[in-house]
């Protein structure tokens, strides 16, 4: 349903309900369905104690927690209250065949001021943690992001009992400055310098409390949304046992504390067996020239205070602990996932490659302006989102091929590209990221999930493969790179669309880290690829075309 301000709430219940029932062929009519109504708003926010606008869905900072089952249908229609366009994406949910609801500028047609939009998703075949957030125009700086839990089905084994309560942990680095002087900055070829502080679902230094109760266990769902840093997390007192990253069952291995990069997501199982106080949470910067951290509260419902002792301390700078922790997270290959069978009986390690990419990620300075770019090319936006430009067949908004599958062999200086890579449905890539500088880079990709194989210091050849993990690597939607070093995955392009592959560096993302992979077929059939929503927002120069009949 795209269009202006709804007339009531029994309108809006109408118009949602016939929009369900319109689109059969976006949604699988067999499972549930599960409606949200969102508004969003700006609204005074405080979370390192200064007045600051932040992004509220439904006046919440964070947004509303999504929780779904594996296959259910998520109507979410969202009132856009800004005084600018706004879209929301949904960093894991792999969009099966239906690129469009992406929310990404390059997918979907922002929703105009005053008026709303509704997302028709599936959260067809997935478990585990998510995340949603603002896409467009650095509005991740100022909140718009919440959490999103799909459960496993209750005829499909989980490798570990239920806990006795599933906990949300949605931490990140803050700036006190407004979204809008953060983008001024940027969009002066400027950095934005150090984060101000961290938070802790919103809060800072001890704002948030966790309440336990004696001798049970419980599910943390960790999710770094920050804009710049890695992050350290640990539970004073207590240690975690992982058990699920990114929608895969791992094996259970326990940590005394965690590194989560941008855009990653783990899911940690916590016996409360410790004596009755309050303990510290404690998150802290990685890999930084100054560390910084926050603390929320681990509290027993048989506390007698704050627990004696220091602190907890984590690493700081070291890459190697960090590499070696990373190596360790291993798939659980006896483990369902979200179908009955065992995730290990997919040999991800024996499919032929059909194609090897190479990334590398570098900084430039393009017409006197900080620039960031994937092989030489620094993302720009075109008037038309890529992915409508392609259904309609509009020329001139982007080509195929301009961006390179390998870095340049000699340099050279960075250039503004509009950049799509052409791939084919069914092809099975490897790719590898390759950093050069000196700081952490985060790398997402839109649309799938894919395997870790391998991770090392220095430079990739040919003869890194041979210490790939073909086996049990994790299979996960965001990867890190280490400094000076690469990051290799596999991954089967079994998802038709137009998918952003971008920096989690959200300064980075915003000043060009990004492009986008078309994965196309000759093939028309709704096995492939769904059409363009009915209710699609249609805009640059698509504006004033149909959508599909009904």
């Amino acid at each position: 349903m795209a269009g202006g301000n709804a007339g009531g709430a029994a309108r809006v219940l109408f118009s949602i309900l016939g929009l369900a029932l319109a689109l059969p062929l976006l949604v699988a009519g067999d499972d549930p369905y599960r409606f949200f109504t969102w508004t969003v708003t700006y609204g005074d926010i405080y979370p390192l104690g200064v007045k600051q606008q932040g992004i509220l869905i439904n006046n919440q900072f964070p947004g509303p927690q999504i929780e779904a089952v594996t296959n259910d249908n998520l109507i979410i229609n969202v009132f856009n209250k800004l005084n600018e366009p706004f879209l929301l994406s949904w960093s894991g949910l792999q969009q099966r065949r239906n690129s469009f609801e992406d929310g990404v500028a390059g997918t979907t047609c922002p929703i105009p001021p005053g008026s709303n939009f509704t997302y028709i998703m599936q959260a067809k075949d997935q478990i585990g943690t998510y995340y949603y957030f603002p896409s467009l125009a650095f509005h991740k700086a100022a909140g718009g992001f919440g959490g999103i839990r799909v459960l496993s089905r209750p005829q499909i084994p989980v490798p570990f009992p239920p806990p006795a309560a599933d906990y949300t942990v949605l931490i990140g680095d803050w700036y006190k400055a407004n979204h809008t002087d953060l983008r001024y900055v940027l969009d002066s070829g400027v950095a934005l310098g150090f984060p101000d502080g961290l938070l802790i679902n919103g809060w800072g230094l001890n704002g948030y409390t966790f309440n336990v109760q004696p001798g049970r266990t419980y599910r943390f769902r960790i999710t770094n949304v920050g804009l710049a840093t890695s992050l350290n997390i640990r539970f004073q007192g207590h240690t975690m046992k992982l058990v699920e990253v990114e929608g895969s069952h791992t094996m259970q291995t326990t940590y005394s504390s965690l590194d989560v990069h941008l855009g990653q997501s783990y899911s940690v199982l916590l016996t409360a067996d410790q004596p009755g106080y309050d303990y510290a949470v404690v998150v802290s910067t990685r890999f930084t020239s100054r560390i910084i951290s926050t603390t929320a509260v681990l509290r027993y419902a048989n506390s007698a205070g704050r627990a004696p002792g220091p602190l907890p301390g984590g690493p700081t700078i070291q890459i190697d602990w960090s590499l070696n922790q990373a190596r360790s997270v291993r798939w659980n290959l006896t483990a369902s996932g979200p179908r009955p069978n065992p995730q290990g009986s997919y040999h991800y390690g024996l499919v032929p490659v059909t194609w090897t990419i190479r990334l590398a990620n570098s900084a430039a300075t393009i017409g006197g302006k900080r620039r960031y770019a994937v092989n030489g090319a620094s993302y720009v936006g075109p008037d038309t989102p890529l992915k409508v430009a392609d259904y309609y067949k509009i020329g001139g908004v982007f080509s195929v091929g301009t961006i390179a599958d390998s870095p340049p062999a000699y340099g050279g200086a960075a250039y503004l590209r509009t950049s799509v890579m052409g791939a084919s449905y069914r092809d099975y890539v490897e790719v590898v990221f390759e950093n050069g500088e000196d700081e952490v880079q985060s790398w997402h990709i839109d649309g799938y999930a894919f395997w870790v194989v391998g991770m090392d210091g220095g430079k990739w050849s040919s003869a890194s493969r041979q210490g790939y993990n073909l086996r049990d690597g994790v299979s996960r939607y965001t990867v890190q790179v280490y400094p000076r070093s690469w990051t290799a995955i596999y991954m089967p392009l079994d998802n038709v669309g137009m998918w952003n592959v971008r920096s989690e560096n959200w300064a980075r993302q915003y000043l060009g880290q990004q492009f986008y992979l078309r994965v196309w077929t000759p093939s028309t059939s709704l096995r492939d690829e769904y059409p363009i929503p009915k209710n699609a927002l249609l805009c640059g120069r698509a504006a004033g075309r149909r959508t599909r009949p009904l």
